[in-house]
């Protein structure tokens, strides 16, 4: 790190543009894998994520400690912590080979408007902190969101005991090697107090391809889709030869699925068609690899399954609706399914005045002022469900996410940012 803090002592000569560039170029360099971006939560890739984010900040003067769930809280020397702050935060951490900018750019905005509020000797009735939370995506150890759920007292013992990708540490280990205290964690304990949090800021880039559509830089979102997931549910059969056992005898594990996955789109075709907010997603689907071979009639087939909504009703209801169409499936095809634990992740509705006041600044900044709905879960979900006014501004971004093609414009960024500067200096 010591070019880093090196180039860091000289940013005071860098524009607000270089400035940026830079803070991202760095992070590349050293999350890059070969393939995108990799920063596994509470290793190696997360941690020189943010001690860069905590030595460019001291670099410039500002304050910087680790909260009880490793977060890194960023403040003005003149902040006592004793006032309710606006806390700016986002997560560093990525997907296996993943973008640059997902999770990132939130937190290097924040970083960047509390650099410009201490060079401009902005002051305001509340103080200003960055929040860098650790493990906001499920890659690793299924549960997304895994730093703000423990300042939530949210982590179950379940959800510490998960191995990562299935064969690693347990998440209870990977966060003590880090450094975090785990017995509170466990107990349940609240690590953060929502009175002390006038609100939760975030930028994020847009995951999906409406903004690009519509030629938005920037949007304000409303509310944010919660889901329930299983990482692995198995299909069972009967394993056979392929050309010996014939339709009417088969128990095709496949097969199953297949049907499976067929009568879950005709549903959500229907239910789109009624209004319903909904998107449903199989990402994972595997035979075993030990067995499958290209004259086997598959014995068993493993696949993830995930619903998504804004509204907790439409998600249970779908819920209950694939366990009804397993159940249908099993009984035909004479196979079996059995499930892995559910993990449920509430929606979240950005509270009205928040929303409000980033409107405003957009309008203040002649930037568009589009209200948009998030399809992917973010941190601000848990803050807002966990009592804390909370709003999310979008940035542009080309490609989706969660792969090495993120495309964030970097003026697109720049205006976020101003956003930001401008919500919590003159509107909030």
């Amino acid at each position: 790190m010591t070019v880093a803090v090196a180039v860091a002592s000289n940013l005071a000569n860098m524009s607000a543009r270089d400035h940026a560039i830079w803070l991202f170029d760095e992070l590349a360099r050293m999350s890059h894998d070969g393939v995108g971006i990799t920063r596994e939560c509470f290793a190696e890739g997360e941690i020189r994520a943010i001690t860069l984010v905590q030595k460019v900040a001291e670099a410039e003067g500002l304050t910087t400690r680790f909260d009880a769930a490793g977060s890194l809280i960023v403040s003005d020397p003149d902040d006592d912590q004793s006032k309710p702050a606006i806390y700016i935060g986002s997560h560093i951490d990525s997907v296996p080979q993943g973008g640059n900018f997902d999770g990132a750019a939130g937190v290097l905005a924040g970083l960047l408007c509390l650099i410009r509020r201490r060079r401009e000797k902005r002051r305001a009735a509340a103080p200003v902190r960055l929040i860098v939370l650790r493990g906001e995506e499920s890659a690793f150890y299924a549960r997304a969101n895994i730093g703000s759920r423990a300042l939530f007292g949210l982590l179950t013992t379940k959800d510490l005991d998960v191995k990562a990708r299935g064969n690693g540490k347990t998440l209870r280990e990977a966060m003590a090697g880090a450094g975090i205290d785990i017995a509170p964690i466990e107990a349940g304990s609240r690590l953060f107090d929502p009175a002390q949090a006038r609100a939760y800021l975030e930028v994020h880039i847009e995951q999906g391809p409406v903004m690009i559509a519509r030629e938005l830089p920037t949007a304000i979102v409303t509310g944010i889709r919660g889901n329930i997931r299983h990482r692995k549910v198995t299909c069972r059969g009967e394993a056979g030869h392929s050309g010996a056992v014939p339709r009417w005898l088969r128990r095709d594990a496949v097969f199953a699925l297949a049907d499976l996955v067929a009568r879950l789109d005709e549903h959500w075709s229907r239910l789109l068609e009624r209004g319903l907010d909904l998107v449903i997603t199989v990402g994972m689907v595997g035979t075993n690899p030990n067995e499958h071979a290209m004259s086997r009639i598959p014995g068993e087939v493993s696949f993830s399954f995930e619903v998504r909504s804004q509204s907790h009703d439409t998600l249970e209801a779908f819920y209950e609706l694939f366990r009804s169409e397993c159940r249908a499936v099993s009984q035909q095809r004479r196979v079996m399914f059995e499930f892995d634990d559910r993990i449920y992740t509430e929606p979240a509705t950005m509270d009205g005045g928040v929303v409000k006041a980033l409107v405003k600044a957009s309008e203040k900044l002649g930037l568009p002022q589009e209200l948009i709905a998030s399809g992917a879960g973010h941190d601000a979900q848990v803050f807002a469900n966990g009592g804390v006014p909370s709003g999310m501004i979008f940035v542009r971004n080309a490609n989706g996410s969660h792969n090495p093609n993120e495309a964030m414009d970097i003026d697109d960024f720049l205006k976020s940012v101003d956003i930001l500067y401008t919500a919590v200096s003159e509107t909030m």
